[in-house]
């Protein structure tokens, strides 16, 4: 058994009128598929927090800036169908990319500031096109909330500041990234690790860790951040494309802990480019810390 699919603009509106008329609230997570047990716990916390709960799955050329890497993304529709059913979740839309984007398509939704520096640096246009299939998807949909992981903290940041911006009705809910046992924080992306680099990934995880309780005690910032950037490396990453503490509310890069602030990092394990970020305040909790 699967959850029901919707593929038209057309029939989401049919069934989510259905819902309306019954007095019920609705919420969206947004998804390209794959989906992992961080896609289906957005969907478990969803339906705690609303009365019927859709699922969107689409991989948005939009948001690529390889065609090889759009090419490469796991498809598992039929799959991630079956995953939803047993959550509860009461709706998958999949729609086209034709339907999405037809002939004549002219609009971007751009936000600035947010989009910029951290992976906005290293995938240009990543974050426009991001910006203008959510605001799709939150005015399809017309839903009441919206559900997304931390884990990819400048998305939910930039969404945040688009739904602010544009006055769309619609609450966003972050969730806390979630990790396995090791610390590795869940991606689509984790199936393309090879089992060598896969026992290598948790350790971009605990060196951020490490570094944030070491942040939140006082430690000067610039040197730490030199010193994790060697570890991540010297444990087998071949690449850091950014390692760097920003401020939590509008991401702007500090130089001491004086506010809520973030860790956020891209590296590259091999041919997989992997992000995660860690809170960091003068309250760490250290008993968080991730073992591996």
């Amino acid at each position: 058994m699967s959850v029901p699919i919707v593929r038209t603009v057309a029939e989401l509106r049919t069934v989510v009128a259905g819902w309306r008329r019954s007095g019920a609230s609705i919420a969206v997570v947004p998804t390209m598929g794959a989906l992992h047990k961080g896609h289906l716990s957005l969907a478990r916390t969803a339906l705690q927090k609303a009365d019927r709960v859709i699922v969107t799955l689409f991989v948005n050329p939009k948001q690529f800036n390889s065609a090889a890497d759009l090419a490469a993304y796991p498809r598992t529709e039929s799959e991630d169908a079956a995953k939803l059913a047993p959550v509860g979740a009461h709706l998958l839309y999949v729609p086209d990319a034709a339907d999405m984007y037809p002939a004549g398509f002219a609009t971007t939704v751009s936000v600035s500031g947010f989009s910029e520096g951290l992976c906005g640096a290293f995938r240009p246009g990543h974050f426009d096109g991001v910006a203008t299939v959510v605001a799709k998807l939150f005015l399809q949909t017309g839903a009441d909330f919206a559900f997304f992981g931390e884990k990819d903290f400048q998305q939910l940041q930039l969404v945040r500041r688009m739904v602010q911006d544009l006055d769309i009705p619609i609450t966003v809910v972050p969730c806390p990234a979630v990790r396995e046992a090791d610390g590795l924080a869940l991606s689509s992306r984790n199936v393309r690790l090879s089992p060598a680099e896969r026992s290598v990934a948790p350790k971009l995880a605990s060196v951020l860790l490490e570094t944030a309780e070491q942040l939140a005690r006082g430690s000067p910032v610039l040197p730490m951040l030199a010193k994790a950037r060697a570890a991540i490396l010297s444990a087998g990453y071949r690449e850091v494309e950014y390692l760097e503490l920003r401020g939590e509310a509008d991401l702007q890069p500090i130089a001491s802990i004086d506010r809520p602030a973030r860790l956020l990092a891209a590296a590259w394990l091999g041919e997989t480019r992997l992000i995660d970020n860690v809170k960091v305040s003068l309250t760490f909790p250290v008993a968080a810390k991730v073992h591996g």
